[in-house]
Order: C-alpha cells, then sequence, then structure tokens
C-alpha cells in the first residue's frame, strides 16, 4: 500500500507469530516474499513463510522468490511465521492440523469445509466461548486454543440459541429445534428418552419456552407432547392438567417453578436436568 503524503515509498505492516505488528516501509511496491522475512527478522529466511492477510480473512502465502506487488492487492498486513512446526487443533470431532501458529477464522472455515450459515465458536476453558468472525487471527501457540465448535447460525425462523446451550445440546446428543411463535422463542426436545415404565409411551417431544432477556432471566415451566399419563392407573400427573398452544400443536403444561437461577452460570442445561428431576418424580 503507498505511503501517505508525499513519500513515494510503499508500507506494509508486518506481524511475528504473537501477532505483533510493525510498519515497514520499501522504495519498490514489488518486493520478493524473503525480503518481507528479511525485514521482520526472520533468519535463517528459508526456514519462514510470508504470509498475506488479505482483508476476508483469507490467508495467501508468499513464495522466498515471489515477487509480491504491494499496490492495489487490499493486502497491507503480512505474517511472517517459522515452517520447522505444526499446530493440532479440533473443530468438532475432526482432528485438524495448521503449519504456522497463527491461522484466520476464514482459514479455519476452510479447513473445516462448514456451510455458510454456520459460525465458529472458540471454546475457552473456564470463560464463555468466543465467536471467531473471518478477519479474526487466533494464536495457535497459545495453551487454551485446541478446540473449536461450529455452530449453524440460525434456525429457518431467524433465531438462534446462545453458543453454550447448541454445544450442550449438541454434544449431549440432543435432536432438538428451535420455534417462534407471536414473537416468543421455544426449544423442542425431540424424542426425549421417559423413565422407563413410568408413562404411556417411551418418549415425548419437550418445549421449553425462552422469556425475554434470556439467558439472564429464566424460563418458568415446560410441556410435553403427547400428554402424558402414568403407566397402570391412567391418571394424569400432578399439576399437568392445562393445555397450551404453541408451534400448531397442543401441550400438556408442567406447572413446575424454581426461582433460583444463575445469570451467567445456568442454561438449558439446568432446565433440561428440572425436567428430567420432574419426570422422574411424577405422581398423580
Amino acid at each position: 500500500m503507498k505511503s501517505q503524503g508525499n513519500d513515494p515509498r510503499f508500507r506494509v505492516l508486518i506481524a511475528d507469530e504473537d501477532l505483533n505488528f510493525k510498519k515497514h516501509v520499501f522504495d519498490d511496491p514489488k518486493v520478493l516474499g524473503r525480503q518481507l522475512i528479511e525485514a521482520a527478522g526472520g533468519h535463517p529466511v528459508d526456514e519462514h513463510v510470508a504470509i498475506a492477510m488479505l482483508p476476508n480473512g483469507d490467508f495467501e502465502d508468499i513464495r522466498l522468490d515471489e515477487s509480491y506487488d504491494l499496490r492495489d492487492r487490499g493486502a497491507e498486513k503480512v505474517l511472517v511465521a517459522r515452517t520447522d512446526r505444526s499446530f493440532k487443533f479440533k473443530i468438532d470431532d475432526a482432528d485438524l492440523e495448521w503449519p504456522h501458529a497463527c491461522v484466520s477464522g476464514f482459514v479455519l472455515r476452510k479447513l473445516a469445509k462448514l456451510p455458510a450459515n454456520y459460525n465458529l465458536w472458540q471454546e475457552i476453558p473456564g470463560q464463555h466461548d468466543k465467536k471467531i468472525t473471518d478477519t479474526d487471527v487466533i494464536n495457535l501457540a497459545n495453551a487454551d486454543v485446541e478446540r473449536f465448535v461450529s455452530l449453524i447460525d440460525t434456525t429457518t425462523e431467524g433465531d438462534a440459541l446462545p453458543s453454550k446451550d447448541q454445544i450442550y445440546l449438541s454434544g449431549h446428543g440432543y435432536t432438538f429445534e428451535v420455534l417462534t411463535e407471536d414473537g416468543h422463542t421455544g426449544v423442542v426436545l425431540k424424542d426425549l428418552l421417559l423413565p422407563a415404565g413410568k408413562f404411556n409411551c417411551e418418549t415425548a417431544d419437550v418445549l421449553i419456552l425462552l422469556p425475554r432477556g434470556y439467558p439472564d432471566c429464566p424460563p418458568d415451566m415446560f410441556y410435553v407432547s403427547p400428554k402424558l399419563v402414568l403407566a397402570g392407573t391412567g391418571q394424569i400427573p400432578k399439576a399437568c392438567t392445562a393445555e397450551h398452544r404453541f408451534g400448531g400443536r397442543v401441550w400438556q403444561r408442567w406447572s413446575r417453578h424454581n426461582n433460583a437461577w444463575r445469570p451467567g452460570v445456568d442454561g438449558l442445561q439446568t432446565m433440561v436436568a428440572r425436567v428430567q428431576t420432574a419426570l422422574a418424580g411424577a405422581r398423580a
């Protein structure tokens, strides 16, 4: 990229593998890969690679003796990295490898062959998961960078669950869908296995309605379809006689309340545990 003002030289930002960028200026708009590496102090040169960091997040290798034009390429950032090691990580259940410490979200998406409607999240132990954009650059050498998950960005209705909930449901093998109706959002757990011999059927769909302000605000009751009755007696469980219409279906309302909710900690995993406890302890 041409320098500003009357300076006829051409500047580029060159980063090391810790993503420390420094400005470098060249008299010639065309520079070799080895010149970029030398400018960044990469020695020996043949053990390093120069990588153009394009505006869309893609990476483009620059060979040692390849002439790279700094004019109108849309790339003013170059990463210089060693080539004598590789970095392993996971995206979902796939074991992947990248030959440099730094990688962009765009490249990670390409490596994982993610569909366009999926987003990438980085799992950070002890913290909230971080959504990775195409232009984010991640240092795989960091100790806590080893696992990413891909999550569908939106449902057909255009609503998305928090990543924590999606990770929990997908990771525990639940089949689910997100529905919206009249501004209300519901999560349907499909074919949830019921306690053996407890009810008139073995599986049922469970609806959890998410209040406005979720996950800071707690869900309250849950709903079941088809209607459950206790095996043997044919009686309806206590506090389960009311019906609720949502998503074109009639649901049996299970009036179970719990005001203990920890914003930032509790989520669908909490509600699923409550559902399972309520089903196991149901009585007339």
